[in-house]
């Protein structure tokens, strides 16, 4: 079993920044990758980031992303991290985390194991 709990949601100017969090517990939390979804009003839920178990050197980003945010890993604290940066009207949605413990395809949602409840982040223009 694994439990995780975003935070770090909130209001933002378009041009800001924010930094989620995502707070893991159960089991061993670097024996799984963790990845970052959102989900936009009407639409379907979206691959955003993910990160590797172990050391979390490698990551991966959904295009429209790229160069704005950052996930990262602190094994120590049981925490994924996802730094967003010249963030976007388009930007605002639901964001989740999910744990993958076989750390299979990462982009796709299905693969994941387990989810937390979310986080809501707002860009105004």
């Amino acid at each position: 079993q694994v439990q995780l709990v975003e935070s770090g949601g909130g209001l933002v100017q378009a041009g800001g920044s924010l930094r989620l969090s995502c707070a893991a517990s159960g089991r061993s939390f670097d024996s799984y990758a963790v990845g970052w979804f959102r989900q936009a009003p009407g639409k379907e839920r979206q691959f955003v980031a993910a990160i590797i178990r172990g050391s979390g050197g490698r990551t991966y980003y959904v295009d429209s992303v790229k160069g704005r945010f950052t996930i990262s890993r602190d094994n120590a604290k049981n925490t994924v991290y996802l730094q967003m940066s010249s963030l976007k009207p388009e930007d605002t949605a639901v964001y989740y985390c999910a744990a993958d413990l076989r750390q299979s395809r990462l982009r796709v949602e299905t693969d994941y194991d387990y989810w937390g409840q979310g986080t809501q982040v707002t860009v105004s223009s």
